[in-house]
C-alpha cells in the first residue's frame, strides 16, 4: 500500500509539471521555431555546399539531429523551475505535503521526461515525412533511446540547479552545461568531420555524449544510415544511470536547504 501511494504521489508530481509545461507558451514557441528553423535554414542552404563525401544528405542529416536537439531542450527546462522553487523556498511547502521524498524527487525527474517526450512528438513525425519509417526494431530503440535521454537532461537539469541557490550561478552553470552539449555534437556535423577539426581526445569525447549518441541512433533508427555504433544503446542506459543517481542525491540533499 505505501509503495502504491508513493508511485501515486510521484505521478502528481510529474502531472503538475507537465501541466506547468504549457504555461511557457512563448517559450514553447521560440523553441520550436528555433528546432524548424534548424532544418529549413542549416538544412537547405548547406545541402548543396557540404562535402556529399561526409553528409550525403543534409536535409535529413539535420532533421534526425534536431530530434535529439528538441527533446534535449524540452526536458532540460525541468531544471530552471525546480531552481526557482528552491530559490523561493517553495520546496519547503513541497516537502511539507504527506508524500515521501523520494516520490518528490521521481516525480520531478518523470516530469522533465514526460515533457521532453510530448515535446519531441511533432518532430518525430516530422522525421517520418523527410526521411523514412522505421521497422519495429529501429521504432524501439528509438522510443528507448528518447525516454532515456529525456530523463538523463532532466536529471542533469535538477542536479545543476540544486548545486547552488544563487540565481546567476545557477543560469551560469545551466547555459554552459546546454551549450557545451548541445554545440559539441554531432546534431549539427558528423563524427568524421569532428575528426578534422579538433583534436583527437576531443573529438573521440564529443561522439560519446548523450545528445551525439542519441542523434547517431536517430539516424540509423529513420534509415538515413545504415550502421550504429553496437555501444550506442549501452552508453545511453549508462549516462541515464549515472545523472539519475546524481540528481536525485543532489536533491535529496539540496531540497531542505541543507
Amino acid at each position: 500500500m505505501e509503495v502504491m501511494e508513493s508511485a501515486r504521489a510521484a505521478l502528481l508530481f510529474a502531472y503538475r509539471d507537465l501541466l506547468r509545461f504549457w504555461k511557457f507558451k512563448h517559450w514553447l514557441a521560440s523553441q520550436i521555431v528555433m528546432n524548424l528553423a534548424d532544418v529549413v535554414i542549416f538544412a537547405f542552404v548547406f545541402n548543396n555546399i557540404v562535402n556529399r563525401q561526409y553528409i550525403p544528405d543534409y536535409v535529413k542529416f539535420m532533421a534526425t539531429g534536431v530530434l535529439a536537439a528538441s527533446i534535449f531542450a524540452s526536458s532540460f527546462s525541468i531544471g530552471r523551475e525546480v531552481g526557482a522553487e528552491i530559490r523561493r523556498e517553495v520546496s519547503h511547502y513541497l516537502l511539507a505535503l504527506p508524500a515521501p521524498r523520494y516520490a518528490l524527487i521521481a516525480g520531478r525527474v518523470l516530469g522533465g521526461t514526460l515533457r521532453g517526450l510530448v515535446y519531441q512528438l511533432a518532430f518525430i513525425a516530422l522525421n517520418v515525412a523527410l526521411v523514412g519509417v522505421p521497422n519495429p526494431s529501429q521504432a524501439l530503440a528509438i522510443a528507448y533511446t528518447s525516454l532515456l535521454l529525456s530523463a538523463a537532461m532532466s536529471a542533469l537539469a535538477i542536479a545543476i540547479s540544486t548545486s547552488t541557490r544563487d540565481f546567476n550561478l545557477q543560469a551560469t552553470f545551466r547555459a554552459l552545461t546546454y551549450y557545451t552539449l548541445f554545440f559539441f555534437s554531432s546534431v549539427f556535423y558528423p563524427k568524421e568531420v569532428l575528426a578534422l577539426r579538433f583534436p583527437q581526445p576531443i573529438a573521440e569525447a564529443v561522439v560519446h555524449t548523450p545528445v551525439s549518441l542519441a542523434a547517431e541512433v536517430y539516424r540509423w533508427g529513420f534509415g538515413y544510415s545504415s550502421s550504429v555504433s553496437p555501444t550506442a544503446l549501452l552508453e545511453i542506459t549508462a549516462w541515464a544511470v549515472a545523472l539519475l543517481a546524481a540528481a536525485s542525491l543532489l536533491y535529496a540533499r539540496n531540497v531542505s536547504g541543507k
